[in-house]
């Protein structure tokens, strides 16, 4: 089994923690006693409180997230607003940390996979650094399509593998592109889709493709 994943979405607000708290949840339920990472928080850090809920607390908030800024928007505009430079070796640090307590660490990222956190890095730099294949949330409605290839054609580049993507009902109705959207995007795509998450779904089955 691989050591972590990077959770990664095709923009801001497509359920990243919503499904990382899933998947963390799955894993303990199958016996590996997986802990969530959000190496950097902007507005609140309620993303962080779910991870930390989720790993049944056997974390701290700070462990979970070391940085946090009271901002919401992108890591590079918070330090520039509130003049608190990003520590980016912090993040990295922590993430090393919980993988050399746990069997599993999801780390969740902000916002889309090239958020800029400062002038010359973005969450895809840090997700290099880390290291680990990089599992796509993709928002499904419409629009997705395009977003979701972009997204794997970036991971791709950053020389990265995607483990798979989970499509994220984010409505209870649903229109023609979240309903086709599966069926289009595993003819277009080579990576599996690990699963399809309906509104209001409140736990998820480890997708096999994670298990071992």
């Amino acid at each position: 089994m691989v050591s972590g994943y990077f959770i990664t979405g095709t923009s801001t607000d497509v359920g990243k923690t919503f499904v990382t708290s899933l998947l963390l949840k799955a894993f303990r339920a199958s016996g590996v006693a997986a802990v969530g990472y959000k190496p950097v928080a902007c507005g609140s850090r309620e993303d962080a409180e779910a991870l930390r809920g989720a790993c049944e607390g056997e974390v701290t908030l700070d462990e979970v997230n070391p940085l946090a800024y009271r901002v919401p928007a992108a890591p590079m505009a918070a330090v520039m607003i509130e003049n608190v430079p990003l520590d980016w070796d912090a993040m990295l640090a922590g993430a090393k940390v919980l993988r050399e307590r746990f069997p599993m660490v999801l780390v969740e990222g902000v916002g889309g996979w090239k958020v800029p956190c400062t002038a010359q890095k973005t969450m895809a730099d840090l997700a290099v650094e880390i290291g680990w294949p990089v599992i796509v949330v993709v928002d499904n409605r419409l629009g997705a399509l395009n977003h979701t290839l972009l997204t794997l054609e970036s991971i791709a580049s950053h020389g990265l593998s995607c483990a798979g993507l989970i499509l994220n009902q984010p409505k209870e109705e649903r229109d023609a592109a979240s309903i086709s959207n599966t069926a289009v995007l595993s003819q277009l795509v080579e990576v599996p889709i690990l699963a399809e998450i309906m509104y209001d779904q409140d736990e998820l089955e480890l997708p096999n493709e994670l298990c071992g």
